[in-house]
């Protein structure tokens, strides 16, 4: 038996979003052709578009089709005209290092113990010449939810734009681009059940892009290059299919966490997430003995190669070296089960008993 608690790395495809993509795939224009089979084409993105904007509570020409998160993350960073990039000390590394890359100046909005950005550190570093900030929704590691409207006031204030990356809250809780404030928004199918390759950025109506890929006038002339009409559709699918509500699931899993440290545990975090350390018990070993156990989870942070590596996020909350190298990620999904907390639960107890069996040895 094999139980998958990794959806935060990604989600498994949804059946209606599978469904809507072999519909897609019959359909065979170019959605930029103005024959039949092209305009059949056209309308399966125009109506994802706008499947996807409703989900947000926008218009559909402020939804940009894009590759993936990644992508988008660097077209947000790097095509908008701002002197500064003001970036919180938890990003997921696509904006980081888009943002080393822009050759603008960076500087970094510090957290709290909790993982939630510090808002005397982020007023501390507005003052100056018109910014860009770039605080994430939910944070990938811990799950944790930061105030993005009270972020976004701040950043009025100064003049400055926000971009959030939503990639790991949308598809997973509500979200309302309008009501959160921001000026730009991330988000990505494959974390809550739609295909992989395929993202969107919410771009605010009437503010100035710069393209990073330049050709056609694909997506309003934002990103040039033929749409992925099949992954699109279900994208959309995957949107607007159910959400179920598996706060109970996360609570019945952190009850056996006794012993351990969940990290972000005193602010709003993800329904779906928990991210936990018991100390004297390294990281790669827990990752194998789940895996041995027939269960799927994932390091705090893990790096290309597949190694663990060590968490820029953990460190911005302060957490000790050894504390933040034993540190794992247990994400529920779509399709959890309480069979699978069932699953996980006595295998953890398995491999506490083990651990705590070397200690008194």
């Amino acid at each position: 038996m094999r139980t998958y608690l990794d959806h935060n790395a990604t989600s498994p495809l949804r059946p209606a979003a599978k469904a809507a993509m072999l519909a897609a795939m019959e359909v065979n224009g170019n959605p930029s052709s103005v024959h039949g089979e092209g305009r059949a084409a056209r309308k399966l993105v125009d109506d994802a578009r706008e499947t996807i904007a409703q989900e947000l509570g926008v218009i559909a020409p402020m939804v940009v089709f894009t590759g993936g998160g990644s992508e988008t993350n660097n077209l947000a960073i790097k095509g908008v005209a701002v002197e500064r990039l003001l970036i919180s000390a938890i990003e997921h590394p696509s904006v980081i290092e888009a943002a080393k890359a822009s050759g603008k100046s960076v500087e970094t909005i510090p957290v709290t113990a909790d993982g939630v950005v510090d808002p005397d550190g982020l007023r501390a570093v507005l003052p100056g010449a018109r910014a860009l900030v770039s605080v994430m929704l939910a944070n990938n590691e811990t799950g944790v939810i930061q105030p993005l409207r009270e972020i976004a006031a701040l950043a009025r204030e100064h003049g400055a734009l926000l971009h959030t990356d939503a990639v790991q809250a949308f598809g997973k809780i509500p979200v309302n681009f309008g009501l959160l404030g921001a000026d730009m928004m991330t988000i990505s199918a494959h974390k809550f059940g739609g295909p992989m390759g395929t993202a969107a950025l919410i771009i605010r109506d009437g503010l100035p892009l710069e393209p990073l890929t330049h050709g056609g006038g694909q997506e309003l002339r934002r990103r040039a290059g033929t749409e992925n009409v099949a992954a699109i559709a279900g994208f959309a699918a995957a949107a607007s299919d159910n959400r179920p509500d598996i706060h109970a699931l996360r609570d019945k899993l952190e009850a056996e966490f006794e012993d351990a440290v969940i990290f972000g545990r005193g602010a709003s975090r993800l329904p779906n997430t928990t991210c936990f350390a018991v100390p004297g018990i390294n990281a790669e070993t827990l990752l194998m003995a789940f895996d041995l156990e027939g269960i799927a989870v994932s390091s705090g942070s893990a790096c290309s190669s597949g190694k663990v590596a060590k968490s820029h996020v953990l460190a911005a909350m302060g957490a000790p070296p050894e504390i933040a190298s034993a540190a794992i990620r247990v994400s529920l999904g779509w399709n959890a089960a309480s069979e699978d907390i069932d699953h996980f639960i006595a295998a953890w107890r398995r491999i506490r008993a083990r651990h705590q069996a070397r200690v008194a040895a």
